[in-house]
C-alpha cells in the first residue's frame, strides 16, 4: 500500500466501517475517501502543477481529516497550523513553508490578515465538500513517492524557532506497525478517542493508523475533561493519547470513581510524568503507558507496555522495534545510567527540515537525530527522560533538571500544576524558580512547599523562589513551554 493507494485501499476494503465519529455524525470510510476524491480533484483542478505545500488551518473535525487526505491523494504535502497561533506567527511559518494555498474556516478573521501579509498566498475558505464536483469515474490519486513528504509540522518551538519537519508516508505507516507491536493489535486497531490537536503529530499519527488498521476515530473539537470522561465512559474507547496535565485533571474530575471500562491504553506522552501521578493513576485502574516522542520521529519513540491487571508500576519505556536509541556524549556513547543527549535512528525519523539545510544538518548526523533532550537507558534497555537539554538550569555549577523538580512539587496535595526554570542571579549564576498552580480549594503555603522539596531534593536543586499563577503555559499539545514561565 502507498500514500496515494492508503485511503482509498481502506474505502475499497471496509467501505460501511466507521472512520471518523463526532457528536453529531459518523462518517464511514466510503464517505471519508470520497469527500476527499472531490478535494483532491478540486485542489489539482484548481492549484496547478507544484510541490509546494498546501496548510490548512482548520479545527479537529471531520472536515479537517478529508482536506488532510485530499492534500495527499492531490499529490501534494499538508501542512496543518496550529489553531492557538496569531495571524503573525501564522505568517512566518507559511512563508518559511512557501505555501502555495492555504484553506481555512469562513469565520476566521486571521484569513484577511494572512492574505495580506503573505505575498503569493492563495488564501481561501475551504468549500463544502458537497458543493464540490465528483470526478470521473477513471479518476485517480496522484502519485507521490512514498518517501516524500505528505506532511510538514512545524515543531512547538518551546527550545527555539520553530521548524517544519518533514513526514512521509513510510514514516507514519512505519510509526503504526511499531505502535501496534509495542500496545497489542486488539488495541491499536479499536476506537481511538482524539481528543489533542489533529495538527498534531500524535492526532495525524491517530488518523494514519485508522487508515492502515481500519479503526475508528472518535473526535473532540478540545480536551474537555467533563466531555473526555463522558466519552471514555461509554466503554467502546480502546485508546486515548493525554499529556500528564490532561491525566491530573482527568483522575481529579473522576475521584472515586472506577477506571473507564474498555479503555485498553491510555498514552501519556508530551512531557515527563510525575512518578505519584502514574502510581496514582495505576492504582485507579488506568492502562497507563507512557511515552518518549518528537515530531521528527513521527511521535513514538520509546513505550511501555500496556500494564498487566492489577500492577502498581509502569512497565519500562522501551524503545520500539524500528527505532535504535542512543545516549550520546561528546567523545561517543554513554554506558548504562549516564545522562546525556537522546539521539534516535530508524524508519520513523524524518529526512529533514523543510528548506532548512542547516537545522537539518545539525539534527541528523550519519543518519541519526539528535533530538536535544537528556536521557539514560538503565541496565535493561530502559528509556528514562531527564529534560530538555535548553531547559537544563546550571545553579552554583551543578546541573538541575526542571522535569525532576516538578515532579517532585506535583507530589505535595496543594499543587495541580507546576513549571520549574532558572532565573539569573548573581552568585549562582541562575537560581531555581518554581511556579505553581493551585490545586482547587488549595492555600499557598510556602514553608509547606519549602519543607516538601527538603525532604526530597538535594539543596541545589530546591527552588529559591515560589510563584503562585493561575495557568501555565503550554503549547497546544499540552507541553510545558519553560522559556515562557519568566514572561
Amino acid at each position: 500500500m502507498t500514500a496515494h493507494e492508503g485511503l482509498l485501499w481502506r474505502a475499497a476494503t471496509t467501505p460501511a466501517a466507521p472512520a471518523l465519529e463526532t457528536a453529531s455524525s459518523c462518517w464511514s470510510f466510503e464517505v471519508l475517501a470520497e469527500q476527499a476524491r472531490r478535494g483532491a480533484h478540486y485542489l489539482r483542478s484548481s492549484v496547478g502543477p507544484g510541490d509546494a505545500p498546501i496548510a490548512l488551518l482548520l479545527d479537529g473535525s471531520a472536515e479537517f481529516a478529508a482536506w488532510f487526505h485530499a492534500v495527499v491523494l492531490a499529490g501534494r504535502a499538508a501542512l496543518p497550523l496550529n489553531l492557538r497561533l496569531t495571524a503573525g506567527e501564522l505568517a512566518r511559518q507559511l512563508e518559511d513553508a512557501r505555501a502555495c494555498v492555504l484553506l481555512g474556516h469562513p469565520q476566521d478573521p486571521r484569513l484577511l490578515q494572512l492574505a495580506e501579509q503573505v505575498p503569493g498566498l492563495r488564501v481561501q475558505v475551504a468549500p463544502a465538500f458537497e458543493t464540490l464536483p465528483a470526478p470521473a469515474e477513471h479518476w485517480s490519486a496522484e502519485p507521490v513517492d512514498d518517501d516524500a513528504p505528505i506532511a510538514v509540522l512545524y515543531t512547538s518551538g518551546t527550545s527555539g524557532r520553530a521548524k517544519g519537519a518533514c513526514l512521509s508516508w513510510n514514516n507514519f505507516r512505519a510509526s503504526a506497525l511499531a505502535t501496534e507491536d509495542r500496545l497489542g493489535a486488539v488495541a491499536v486497531r479499536g476506537r481511538w478517542l482524539a481528543c489533542m490537536p489533529l495538527f498534531h503529530v500524535g492526532g495525524l499519527s491517530m488518523l494514519m493508523r485508522s487508515v492502515l488498521f481500519g479503526g475508528p476515530v472518535r473526535l473532540l473539537p478540545r480536551f474537555d475533561v467533563a466531555e473526555v470522561s463522558d466519552a471514555l465512559d461509554h466503554g467502546d474507547i480502546a485508546g486515548v493519547s493525554l499529556v500528564p496535565t490532561m491525566l491530573s485533571r482527568l483522575l481529579l474530575h473522576r475521584s472515586g470513581r472506577a477506571a473507564p471500562p474498555g479503555l485498553a491504553v491510555l498514552l501519556l506522552g508530551g512531557a515527563a510524568a510525575a512518578p505519584g501521578l502514574l502510581e496514582r493513576a495505576l492504582a485507579a485502574g488506568y492502562p497507563v503507558c507512557p511515552t518518549y516522542g518528537l515530531t521528527e520521529a513521527t511521535s513514538q519513540v520509546a513505550t511501555a507496555a500496556p500494564p498487566r491487571g492489577g500492577a502498581v508500576h509502569a512497565s519500562p519505556v522501551l524503545p520500539l522495534r524500528g527505532p535504535e536509541v542512543r545516549i550520546f556524549a561528546e567523545g561517543g556513547d554513554l554506558p548504562a545510567g549516564s545522562p546525556g543527549e537522546i539521539v534516535v535512528r530508524g524508519p520513523t525519523v524524518m529526512r529533514g527540515y523543510l528548506h532548512d539545510a542547516d537545522a537539518s544538518t545539525r539534527a541528523l548526523r550519519d543518519g541519526w537525530l539528535y533530538t536535544g533532550d537528556v536521557g539514560y537507558l538503565d541496565a535493561d534497555g530502559g528509556l528514562h527522560v531527564l529534560d530538555r537539554r535548553d531547559d537544563l538550569v546550571v545553579s552554583g555549577g551543578e546541573n538541575v533538571y526542571p522535569a525532576e523538580i516538578e515532579a517532585v512539587l506535583l507530589e505535595h496535595p496543594s499543587v495541580l500544576e507546576a513549571g520549574v526554570t532558572g532565573l539569573p542571579d548573581a552568585d549562582l549564576g541562575a537560581r531555581v524558580v518554581a511556579w505553581v498552580v493551585l490545586a482547587p480549594g488549595a492555600q499557598f503555603d510556602v514553608g509547606a512547599l519549602q519543607r516538601h522539596c527538603r525532604t526530597r531534593l538535594a539543596g541545589f536543586k530546591q527552588p529559591r523562589e515560589f510563584r503562585v499563577v493561575d495557568a501555565l503555559p503550554r503549547t497546544a499539545s499540552g507541553k510545558l513551554q519553560r522559556r515562557r514561565l519568566a514572561g
